[in-house]
């Protein structure tokens, strides 16, 4: 992923950019720029000291990513107590400040991961994040499960994840099943996963080589650079749909172009046309040819008798004011809690 960058705003003013402002988000637009440099300046202000390896133990392997391999461990002065051990393959040192620089803002938030401490290998160097451990069951297993309490309940403590980190000025830019640990024993979730996270500036260009592609908003397949934290919110919108339909993911793609075209084959190509007019963007070149003029989808489409009990109304009417084309129409975390199907 390449790292995006502040510098086509004006040095000393951050809120002002230097090209135009077309997009800006509808909450706590201005949250970073109200605070002090170093609360979002991740490059400058950084500083950390590391903590002891020796205090942690290598357990078993539970995953890998692009980034970094993940291992369960436990504490070296007492094996009963577990946590989460986030090796950070090479990487620029920047990624890595930010991410560290983005879990310190958000440990003790609602609903989102504890980073306990960093570490590093005293020969080579690697750092490694250490976590609390989450007991959870794979999303495929869980998924199927769920009735409309356990939707509610699944939803809520996300969207409260979100709220609290747009709160604070922290889009999340990776939000997918994998990244949300749910234990359905003690109904408890938490957002992981940090490392695709940023700061939100108005007036921004951000990268568009973020999220996983089956939960990529419209936004990031059109290269709309200025987006804000309701890109998190559509990928709300694609977990939802996926487990009201018993489909995962909802919008297939096997490359990015694809994934567009995909998303037009469900909601339908007009309102995408709509969307980039009002931006004053044009399709890029690369959709010549493979975008079609595709029809609209009634969610009826996506509903039997095995998924309907999971379909409500008031659950319809949620997805459709999450998945929406245009980034500035959808609801917020806030709003999204405040929605009736949380009161079923």
């Amino acid at each position: 992923m390449a790292d995006e960058n502040y510098t086509h705003l004006k040095p000393t003013t951050l809120n002002i950019p230097a090209e135009r402002v077309y997009s800006v988000a509808r909450v706590h637009a201005d949250y970073c720029t109200e605070q002090p440099r170093e609360y979002w300046d991740y490059e400058q202000s950084v500083s950390f000291d590391f903590g002891e390896i020796s205090q942690y133990e290598v357990k078993t392997k539970i995953g890998r990513g692009k980034y970094s391999e993940v291992f369960r461990g436990c504490f070296a002065q007492d094996y009963n107590k577990l946590c989460v051990i986030k090796i950070l393959k090479p990487v620029k040192m920047k990624k890595i400040y930010r991410e560290f620089h983005i879990l310190t803002h958000l440990t003790g938030g609602d609903n989102i991961v504890t980073l306990y401490d960093i570490v590093h290998d005293p020969r080579s160097k690697i750092p490694a994040f250490i976590f609390e451990n989450i007991e959870h069951i794979d999303h495929k297993k869980i998924f199927p499960t769920f009735r409309i309490p356990e939707m509610q309940n699944y939803f809520k403590q996300l969207l409260n994840a979100l709220k609290y980190a747009h709160s604070i000025g922290i889009m999340h830019r990776d939000v997918k099943p994998q990244n949300i640990m749910y234990d359905p024993i003690r109904k408890r979730l938490r957002l992981i996963d940090w490392g695709l996270a940023e700061f939100y500036h108005p007036g921004v260009e951000y990268n568009v080589r973020v999220a996983s592609r089956h939960y990529k908003g419209p936004e990031l397949l059109i290269n709309l650079r200025q987006y804000d934290y309701s890109l998190d919110l559509w990928s709300v919108g694609c977990v939802l749909a996926s487990i009201m339909f018993n489909v995962e993911p909802l919008f297939k793609g096997d490359s990015n172009t694809n994934q567009l075209i995909k998303i037009a084959q469900i909601m339908g190509t007009e309102d995408l046309m709509a969307y980039l007019r009002k931006y004053g963007l044009l399709l890029p070149d690369e959709y010549n040819g493979l975008m079609k003029n595709f029809p609209k989808k009634p969610w009826s489409k996506y509903i039997s008798e095995k998924n309907q009990y999971k379909c409500p109304p008031e659950a319809l009417d949620l997805l459709d004011n999450l998945l929406v084309y245009d980034h500035q129409k959808r609801l917020t975390a806030e709003e999204a809690l405040a929605h009736p199907f949380f009161k079923l």
